[in-house]
């Protein structure tokens, strides 16, 4: 079915990037068309009646013209402006994270719902929760689902027999698990703990609700870290500028 000339969505700003003087190309994120990039003319002005609704991190109803090679936003609504988020440091940080996952894995007008609501879902648990520690590990394993890289972490990926209680491996370039008798069959791997592949399930299978309420040590904590930003680093072939910042913060005590 076609899109119409001119049609309203939802849609949450992942970025936005300056054109000209007073002009942005913004970034969006919508429910039922994907990624979608759009120019927001005049934002930059003062008296700009779309200034302040077109900001990263927001979560909006606009009202676009399509164009030749970008749309055009003629209206915008705020739904969710993620105060919380929008007023502390640590919790910027980590919603960048998101933002830039969601942006690095996908292209444009490639409608993808699941992924949308997640990433709402995200922002939401980010703004209202204390214990977010795995909030983000949830997150990504989501994504990866969504988009078609969903690791494997039943079976062994070489020999397919299920996996075993034991110390295992995973593979980034075989996007899931081996067995200890199958680890020297990829040149990269690294290991994985029973309690960690127990998580790494929970997080795959589960509702963050029931994710929220585990308790992890620091130590296992870091390893299920490890293990899903080695796969995603080497999806993307490039580390997040979000990952960097945010391990400064933590360098500085500033978050967990």
């Amino acid at each position: 079915m076609p899109v119409p000339k001119t049609y309203k969505t939802e849609a949450i700003i992942l970025k936005h990037v300056s054109l000209g003087e007073a002009d942005r190309i913004v970034t969006l994120y919508t429910p039922n068309r994907g990624k979608i990039r759009a120019v927001a003319r005049g934002v930059r002005k003062t008296k700009s009646k779309l200034g302040g609704h077109v900001e990263p991190i927001t979560h909006c109803y606009l009202m676009l013209s399509r164009g030749r090679n970008l749309e055009i936003i003629n209206q915008s609504q705020v739904i969710e402006s993620f105060l919380p988020i929008h007023n502390d440091l640590q919790l910027t940080a980590q919603s960048m994270y998101f933002i830039e996952l969601t942006d690095a894995f996908t292209s444009e007008r490639i409608e993808n719902y699941p992924l949308y609501k997640l990433l709402l879902d995200a922002l939401h648990h980010l703004s209202k929760t204390q214990r977010v520690e795995l909030l983000f590990r949830y997150f990504e394993i989501q994504l990866l689902g969504h988009l078609g890289y969903r690791p494997e972490l039943h079976e062994c990926l070489n020999c397919r027999t299920p996996v075993e209680p034991v110390e295992n491996f995973f593979s980034p370039s075989g996007g899931g698990i081996l067995c200890p008798n199958c680890a020297h069959t990829e040149p990269l791997v690294r290991s994985v703990s029973v309690d960690a592949l127990k998580v790494l399930r929970l997080l795959q299978r589960g509702e963050y609700a029931t994710v929220s309420q585990i308790r992890i040590t620091k130590e296992l904590f870091r390893e299920i870290e490890g293990i899903l930003h080695g796969y995603v680093r080497y999806l993307l072939e490039r580390e997040l500028k979000s990952t960097g910042f945010i391990e400064r913060l933590r360098k500085e005590g500033m978050t967990a």
